[in-house]
C-alpha cells in the first residue's frame, strides 16, 4: 500500500511539473462550491456524452469512463480539470489526443466530475 501512494505522488508529482514547465495552470473551481452528481448530469450529457457515451461506457470517438484507469487513484479530479481546460495527449487509448471542451467553467467540471465519480462507485471503481 506504501508503494502505490508513493507512486500516485510522484505521478501527481510530475504531472504537476510538467503543468508548470508547460506554463499550464489547474483550473480550480469557487472556493465552497460543494459538487453535485445531478446538476453534473446534465453537463456531461451536453458536452462528454458524445465521445464518453451516454452511459459513460465509450464509444467510437472517446474511451470509458467507467474503467479502472480512470479511478481517482490514477485520474484525479484535476485531471479532469486540465483534460477539459487544455486536452489531453492519447496516452491509455487509441482514439487520439482529446481536444480541449470550450464552455465549461472549473465549476462545470467539478460538477461533471462528481457525476462521473458517483456512477464510478456504483461499478466498484473508487
Amino acid at each position: 500500500m506504501k508503494i502505490a501512494r508513493l507512486l500516485v505522488a510522484a505521478y501527481l508529482a510530475l504531472i504537476g511539473i510538467q503543468t508548470f514547465a508547460q506554463g499550464m495552470q489547474v483550473p480550480t473551481p469557487s472556493p465552497g462550491l460543494m459538487p453535485s452528481p445531478m446538476g453534473g448530469q446534465p453537463l456531461y450529457a451536453r458536452a462528454c456524452a458524445v465521445c464518453h457515451g451516454d452511459e459513460l461506457t465509450g464509444t467510437d470517438k472517446g474511451p470509458p469512463l467507467l474503467h479502472k484507469i480512470y479511478e481517482p487513484s490514477h485520474h484525479s479530479d484535476a485531471s479532469f480539470q486540465m483534460a477539459v481546460k487544455h486536452g489531453s495527449r492519447a496516452h491509455h487509448w487509441q482514439f487520439g489526443n482529446m481536444p480541449p471542451v470550450d464552455g465549461l467553467s472549473p465549476d462545470d467540471v467539478a460538477h461533471i466530475t462528481a457525476y462521473v465519480r458517483m456512477r464510478q462507485r456504483r461499478v466498484g471503481i473508487q
